[in-house]
């Protein structure tokens, strides 16, 4: 990933989220219907705005106004990773809806992944092992530097270094949900090039 400038990794994530939010936002006939529903009503548009704001944080401009930019920069890198991971499990909505471990609310409904919180959509991810302990390593880092938006508690934010290193670990990230979603075929698969 190294071989690639922040700028292309960026391009990369836009294109991918782009391609996702295309289909995905009209599964209409191709996903189960409750799937279907859920991701009709889902700002998925959001995710392909969240990851242009990607190139607001790597500007040199930007990184001297300093912490309150870096703490922003880590919220949109943090934001995008949530939407990915609800985007999966709003996909497989019909599995997750079957299964005994789903969040519930007080009253024993099973939580829709579009409400749920970064901190359990990770937890879920880790302990059905839907990914390796390395996504979860890199996850709880990144939502850790982004909780520091509550910016009045003493908390690490890391370095624009870190969070440009991130970036290119969410475009992993992005490639790996991607290729585990059912396309129809070849052609509806999200492309990055």
């Amino acid at each position: 990933m190294k071989e690639l400038d922040l700028e292309t990794v960026i391009e990369r994530i836009i294109k991918l989220n782009t391609g996702l939010a295309a289909f995905w936002s009209n599964a209409s006939g191709w996903a189960p219907d409750g799937a279907a529903a859920l991701m009709s009503k889902s700002r998925i548009d959001r995710q392909v705005s969240l990851s242009k704001c990607l190139c607001i944080w790597s500007d040199d401009k930007t990184k001297r106004i300093g912490d309150g930019a870096l703490i922003l920069a880590w919220a949109n890198l943090g934001s995008l990773i949530e939407g990915t991971l609800k985007l999966f499990l709003a996909v497989y909505y019909e599995d997750y809806q079957k299964d005994i471990e789903a969040f519930k609310d007080k009253k024993g409904n099973i939580v829709d992944p579009d409400v749920l919180t970064l901190e359990k959509l990770r937890v879920f991810f880790n302990e059905k092992k839907l990914w390796s302990d390395e996504w979860n390593k890199f996850v709880l880092n990144v939502q850790r530097y982004r909780n520091a938006i509550h910016s009045f508690k003493d908390k690490k934010i890391g370095t624009f270094e870190e969070l440009e290193e991130s970036v290119r670990t969410y475009l992993l990230l992005l490639r790996e949900i991607n290729s585990r979603l059912p396309y129809p075929n070849d052609v509806y698969e999200p492309r990055e090039i």
